[in-house]
């Protein structure tokens, strides 16, 4: 899980001082989700997939597909 997540953000160029400003959190807790220390909670795994538009499903390795699920209405 963690790699995938370091990986979708090295993709987009993005710091982790800047993944950690639009998570609203300090960055050495953003650094610690990505080594794996810390579980990252389901709302924030909800905004990071949101940003890389994927699934939580596809951050945590339940799924290889990295599209996104339809919105349900």
């Amino acid at each position: 899980m963690f790699e995938r997540i370091r990986n979708m953000r090295e993709d987009r160029d993005l710091t982790q001082t800047q993944m950690a400003s639009y998570l609203n959190i300090h960055q050495t807790t953003y650094s610690d989700y990505e080594i794996g220390n810390l579980n990252i909670p389901i709302p924030v795994l909800m905004k990071i997939a949101d940003l890389f538009d994927t699934s939580v499903d596809y951050l945590v390795g339940r799924t290889d597909e990295r599209q996104r699920y339809p919105k349900s209405k």
